[in-house]
């Protein structure tokens, strides 16, 4: 495997959302900034891992960029079972429609 989080594998990425991969990239550009800081006042003790965050982001931005382009496919999102008060406002909201639009 190559060299950067274990985490943002690319098997890995393939199940994330779009929005969990905007989440990650945001992060790993903090993380690097940090590290960038750190290198500059001379407190990084493991140069390595700029290196492998370059990476982790330039895997995020290819990830999202084939997914773009329809190369990669995007995980079906999850289905979250609605509230039972959002359905019965549902059910009002539609019988309610429902006359109007014999009325008319």
């Amino acid at each position: 495997m190559a060299i950067g989080t274990k985490e943002l594998a690319p098997a890995e990425l393939d199940t994330f959302e779009d929005q969990r991969l905007v989440e990650e990239l945001r992060k790993a550009k903090e993380e690097l900034f940090n590290l960038r800081f750190q290198s500059a006042t001379g407190q990084l003790e493991s140069h390595g891992r700029i290196r492998a965050v370059k990476r982790d982001i330039a895997r995020l931005y290819t990830v999202i960029r084939e997914r773009e382009l329809g190369i990669r496919a995007t995980p079906a999102p999850a289905e979250v079972p609605a509230k039972k008060a959002s359905k019965s406002k549902a059910k009002k909201a539609a019988e309610a429609d429902a006359p109007k639009e014999e009325a008319e």
